[in-house]
């Protein structure tokens, strides 16, 4: 088996240095943030053992967030294409549309602001993976690299291999409308692979080839705790689906960068937003526009001269 890089790239003075997560460039919503915090706290409470995997990094924050849960003995690796040649053509071209200016050196640069030592680097197309990391040793797996059909469908063979029996898969862009390619590899592998989902929120899709049943029912008793997320269930593939809107979600406290941070306008240093105090009685947020079903059914089904009448009147309701 070969391991994985861990040589650092001598990072210059002409970077810039992120004086906090919300610095570095990247798309890591706070919903996003939250889940990530529950899934990977609940594995240590638990003490499920295992590595971190992250499968397509851009400029780490997602990565930085993710070495915050690392303990003694596990070891995490990121993979990415960073300065490297795409293997084929449409991953060229997706790469030269998308990262022109992507460099490991930045991902580098940005990661060390926060942590003390490098991930296991693997500068490779995300193909080689299985051979760089040990079957069945990951409790957690983000995979957010190439959106094409080919790519992603070869991560999730990946993710499957890698992960331990009770380990947690994220997938990234899974319903956006420039990525039909990575809902078809996902939802086919719910359909034909025996991947279980969890739960979705706005960008990401998260779930399991382990116990779905157990972790689902302890995911929505967290979420009954939140006033800051919305959440709903369907039955999707013939079993439960959590759908959580996060759009007022208050992020956890983020990884401190070693560099001084800017001022903020009352003269006190930038902090992380504390996270809000909980109830379990708490109602969910009051949300414009009307219920969400019923939005949905006014927009999909309605003409839309009808349906811009009847949200306007839900808004003047609310």
């Amino acid at each position: 088996m070969q391991f994985p890089d861990r040589s650092a790239t001598p990072v210059g003075d002409d970077l810039p240095r992120p004086t906090r997560l919300d610095d570095v460039k990247g798309w890591f919503r706070p919903v996003d943030q939250l889940l990530f915090d529950w899934f990977l706290t609940h594995q240590q409470d638990r003490e499920h053992a295992g590595d971190l995997l992250e499968l397509g990094a851009y400029l780490g924050k997602s990565a930085i967030f993710l070495g915050s849960y690392l303990r003694p003995g596990e070891e995490f690796t990121v993979c990415d294409l960073w300065d490297s040649p795409a293997p084929d053509s449409s991953n060229s071209a997706e790469m030269d549309r998308s990262y022109a200016t992507l460099t490991r050196r930045a991902f580098e640069a940005n990661y060390l602001s926060f942590h003390d030592e490098l991930p296991s680097l693997v500068q490779a197309p995300t193909s080689v993976i299985t051979s760089r990391v040990r079957p069945a040793s990951c409790r957690f797996v983000h995979i957010d690299a190439s959106h094409l059909y080919e790519h992603v469908h070869g991560d999730i063979r990946a993710a499957e291999r890698l992960l331990t029996p009770e380990g947690v898969v994220v997938f990234d862009d899974f319903r956006a409308e420039h990525c039909p390619g990575v809902a078809a590899a996902v939802w086919g592998a719910v359909a034909t692979a025996g991947l279980r989902p969890l739960c979705i929120t706005g960008t990401k899709l998260y779930g399991t080839w382990g116990d779905a049943g157990q972790l689902r029912g302890e995911l929505l008793g967290w979420l009954g705790t939140r006033t800051d997320l919305w959440h709903g269930v369907e039955e999707v593939a013939g079993a439960p689906l959590v759908r959580i809107d996060g759009r007022r979600a208050q992020a956890p406290a983020h990884p401190r960068s070693r560099h001084r941070a800017r001022p903020a306008a009352d003269g006190q240093a930038d902090r992380p937003s504390p996270v809000p105090a909980t109830s379990p009685a708490a109602a969910p947020p009051a949300r414009r526009g009307g219920p969400p079903r019923l939005r949905g059914v006014v927009r999909d089904l309605l003409p839309p001269l009808l349906t811009r009448a009847l949200v306007r009147a839900f808004r003047r309701s609310a």
